[in-house]
């Protein structure tokens, strides 16, 4: 532990790319902390019984504070670096737990959330540029994968938590869920003092030999003379090279020729992955099935609990194949299909469905029914399913691996912090749109879903199995509107040609210091 981490640990990548994913559970032990408490007499009694726009409200308090977090990190992550971020992330959680646990009124509990989406807000920013920083690129897409699955774990087993308490009586059947979602935090904020600092940002603040001696570690098994390792360092210190020669790491770059392209494909993709319909999907799930004609609090929660066990489980395939198939097929034929799916759930809705009666409101449901019900439960199902195994990681993966290292920091909190803008929004709007336009919402974000599988056809390129420093050569091709003209080996190169560009590198270095 003389290096500042162990080197055992850095030498497993799987071990070093999933641990700070912890940091990506505590956005899905977010929203199953709401959705498990939205039929549930003590919460709505304690907290005075709030309205679909108060419970709105409530739920859209922490993508708010995740909002203002990701935004941080544009100072934070290249201030800091990108393992004390993570840390401070976890404390961060640990007081907004706290707060939640022992909030007496709406207030408090927002005050809470609010901090707790700080962190979150934080952490699932700089996880994915931590992971794709310190990850091989034939396995990078598929570590940073498991930043989806973290998530998708951490709503099921909060779910599960939540269940579980449910034949408590009284405030502790929310308390205590509440409370015990911050032991992951600990562990996290502990865990990562045993892990290593990004190497591209050592090389960025002129920490070289820490920055050759983690990559060896990482990827060469402790040898600093390893192909790969030379391979990565060489074209490290290149594009760090490069990158300072183009001018100060500022907001402003974000606007130059080349990057400004970049940020608009990484927010845009966070923002379809937000109106693709899936967090209504999983924060609101109770009100789904209670429109679809599906009653009682039990029978409730077993059906959203299997929900969840199919967002994890087709999670998997994902993570192992998202290197394999590619980052544009995913987020394409993922869209196409999640439209379809929303389609059907609008249209069953439609017209099997009527003007009833629902916790004491007057809401449009299916009645007595139970074939409708199943059909629009298995649609939801086969939704988030079609989510899980698509867009879901790859959402994550391509803004974290796209952007320039003297932008990176700046440029996926951007893309992250749209992501929470609009998470924000929806979480807000969704209740109101389910009260008053009822199973016309299921069209609205079908149709948000065909539009963007048209934008990634035309303006998405692949970024499949290349190093970072590759991938520079990807969005030099141009093809701004024709992206399926990228071929997939572009920008792929080997060591003697890394180390020729060195050479040349070199010599112009020397000849600027000459004149």
């Amino acid at each position: 532990m003389g290096k500042g981490y162990s080197a055992r640990i850095a030498s497993n990548p799987y071990i070093v790319g999933t641990f700070a994913c912890i940091g990506g559970g505590l956005f899905g032990l977010d929203i199953s902390s709401m959705s498990a408490v939205l039929n549930n007499p003590a919460y709505a009694n304690t907290f005075n019984n709030p309205t679909a726009n108060a419970q709105g409200a409530i739920v859209a308090s922490m993508p708010a504070g995740s909002l203002v977090g990701a935004l941080s990190v544009t100072y934070l992550g290249d201030k800091l670096g990108r393992k004390k971020t993570i840390i401070l992330a976890g404390l961060f959680w640990v007081i907004g737990s706290i707060l939640q646990c022992a909030s007496v009124n709406r207030g408090m509990l927002v005050v809470g959330r609010v901090i707790s989406g700080y962190s979150v807000g934080i952490s699932s920013t700089v996880v994915p540029v931590y992971q794709s920083e310190i990850a091989a690129p034939a396995i990078r897409g598929r570590l940073v994968s498991f930043q989806q699955w973290s998530i998708t774990w951490g709503i099921l087993l909060q779910y599960f938590v939540q269940f579980g308490c449910s034949y408590m009586n009284g405030a502790a059947s929310f308390r205590i869920p509440w409370g015990l979602q911050m032991i992951p935090a600990i562990v996290l904020s502990l865990g990562m003092l045993l892990f290593p600092e990004s190497p591209r940002w050592l090389v960025d603040h002129n920490r070289e030999e820490e920055a050759l001696e983690i990559l060896a570690d990482l990827h060469g098994g402790g040898n600093q003379q390893d192909e790969l390792v030379v391979l990565e360092f060489e074209e490290i210190k290149q594009q760090v090279y490069f990158e300072r020669t183009e001018g100060a790491k500022a907001w402003s770059d974000l606007l130059k020729p080349g990057v400004a392209r970049r940020v608009v494909l990484g927010s845009s993709l966070q923002m379809w992955s937000q109106l693709t319909g899936m967090n209504v999907m999983m924060y609101y799930v109770v009100y789904v099935f209670e429109g679809a004609g599906l009653t009682g609090r039990r029978a409730n929660l077993i059906a959203d609990s299997v929900q969840y066990v199919l967002n994890v489980a087709f999670t998997v395939p994902a993570i192992i194949y998202i290197d394999r198939w590619g980052r544009r097929p995913m987020i394409m034929y993922g869209c196409l299909i999640m439209g379809f799916w929303l389609y059907l759930v609008g249209g069953l809705q439609a017209r099997f469905g009527q003007w009833g009666t629902l916790n004491g409101a007057s809401a449009w449901v299916v009645i007595n029914n139970p074939a409708a019900t199943r059909a629009i439960i298995v649609c939801s199902y086969c939704f988030v399913s079609s989510f899980a195994i698509t867009m879901g990681p790859a959402s994550w993966t391509y803004p974290a691996e796209i952007f320039p290292m003297r932008v990176r920091a700046k440029a996926v909190s951007l893309s992250t912090a749209t992501n929470w803008l609009f998470n924000f929004a929806l979480a807000w709007a969704a209740p109101p749109m389910l009260t008053y336009i009822q199973w016309k919402t299921y069209f609205v974000f079908g149709t948000f879903n065909f539009a963007a599988c048209i934008h990634f056809f035309f303006c998405f390129p692949e970024t499949a199995q290349r190093s970072l420093e590759e991938i520079e050569d990807v969005f030099a091709q141009g093809h701004e509107y024709s992206a399926w003209a990228v071929s997939r080996s572009v920008g792929k190169k080997d060591l003697a040609e890394v180390l020729a560009q060195q050479k040349i590198d070199d010599k112009e270095s020397l000849e600027k210091g000459d004149a």
